[in-house]
């Protein structure tokens, strides 16, 4: 009977080590691809629209950090929503605008990783991306909590600017969880 308790322990460690391995290779390369997306940013804000313009995006290149005031958090950006882009930071949805576009902006990220308190942001709070081009602010005006195979908040032909950043939800969920966390943010 022994041999069973045992067995569950040691079972139990090794699920608590390959957790936080995930989590420490996450950090890792999430580092990495911060420093690679500062090294070509722009802190300068943009004011002026108009002559904005992007080259060619590749799915997994880094192209910007998007940096949340309120939890003095700098996240990189990736293109490209797929688990691998979303182990390194914060997944920009192939297919929406870019800043200064005119379109809508989705990001989306791990609760677990790099949303952590996100659910600590409030209605006025600051969101600012920052791409080679400079630095676009945009202002939290609303959220909402929606079913995780909802995809009506995604809207990329919609001719408005708009930044949509979601998470899983609840925030606090062991697992797969049922809902999604959405945060709509419009330029400052």
């Amino acid at each position: 009977m022994k041999w069973i308790s045992y067995t569950l322990i040691i079972a139990g460690l090794g699920i608590l080590a390959f957790g936080g391995m995930q989590l420490f290779q996450s950090k890792m390369s999430e580092g990495k691809r911060l420093e690679e997306a500062k090294a070509i940013i722009s802190d300068e804000v943009v004011q002026d629209t108009e002559h904005v313009s992007y080259e060619d995006v590749h799915e997994g290149d880094t192209i910007g950090v998007f940096y949340i005031p309120r939890l003095d958090r700098e996240i990189p950006i990736i293109e490209g929503t797929d688990e691998e882009e979303l182990a390194q930071g914060v997944g920009h949805y192939t297919g929406t605008g870019f800043p200064g576009e005119n379109r809508q902006i989705l990001l989306s990220g791990h609760r677990d990783t790099v949303f952590r308190k996100f659910g600590e942001l409030e209605h006025g709070d600051e969101l600012h991306i920052k791409m080679k081009n400079g630095t676009f602010i945009y202002e939290i005006l609303d959220h909402e909590i929606v079913d995780a195979d909802d995809r009506t908040v995604i809207d990329p032909d919609r001719a408005e600017e708009y930044l949509t950043v979601s998470t899983c939800y609840p925030f606090s969920y062991v697992g797969s969880a049922p809902d999604r966390y959405v945060i709509y943010a419009y330029p400052k």
